[in-house]
């Protein structure tokens, strides 16, 4: 019995780690457009930015991914994502990546907005491009003082990742449950806590590993 939860944990985990690392590939770089797009001198762009955010930032991801998945559906009288499991993840990609895009996108703008002035107008004077003082001013500076709340939101969304069974994609925690309903056995839910365990562990040394490599502005 214990290989076989281990086994079906195992997969339920893959699933979760697929999730995550498609948000991260998808969310992370459109989290700095955004950010550009919550920094911009045009107005009525910098006002939909901020609206968008705000609604993301102000509701529920259980509520997104439903929207999103059963939405289309009930609006057009067709699902867009298709019945298998490839169609429900899709939509639970879609769903994470536009919702910690948004999250990442405050952490971005806090970061560049931290840089002090005074070094991206010496850099002006000394005839550096935007693009240069974007890349060897801004960018270095940024990504140190990003850091520490963008590895606090990565963690979250490790623990996230158990969302996604509300639209019936069997991550770690329906793994580990199916055995409480099928076999009457609950140790399989403390076992997954392990798995998160572990998983949070690697990611807070790695972490830690790059908060010490970017220690070169103290």
């Amino acid at each position: 019995m214990f290989w076989t939860v281990t086994q079906s944990l195992i997969s339920g985990l893959g699933t979760a780690t697929q999730l995550f690392a498609l948000t991260l590939l998808f969310g992370l770089p459109l989290g700095l457009v955004i950010a550009f797009g919550s920094m911009s001198k045009w107005r009525p762009l910098k006002a939909v930015v901020d609206v968008i955010v705000w609604i993301i930032r102000g509701t529920p991801l259980m509520l997104q991914l439903i929207i999103i998945y059963y939405g289309p559906g009930l609006w057009l009288d067709s699902n867009i994502w298709g019945g298998g499991s490839s169609g429900r993840m899709t939509a639970c990609v879609i769903a994470f990546v536009i919702n910690y895009s948004c999250y990442f996108s405050v952490i971005y703008r806090g970061g560049i907005q931290g840089v002090p002035v005074g070094q991206r107008e010496a850099a002006e004077v000394l005839g550096f491009t935007k693009s240069q003082i974007f890349f060897k001013v801004t960018l270095l500076q940024m990504i140190k003082r990003i850091v520490p709340p963008m590895s606090n939101e990565i963690i979250t969304l490790v623990k996230d990742t158990s969302l996604a069974r509300i639209i019936a994609i069997t991550e770690l925690i329906k793994a580990g449950e199916s055995y409480m309903k099928s076999a009457g056995i609950i140790w399989p839910l403390f076992y997954t806590g392990l798995f998160y365990l572990v998983f949070v562990g690697i990611l807070t040394i790695v972490f830690n590993l790059i908060e010490r490599k970017l220690s070169y502005f103290r």
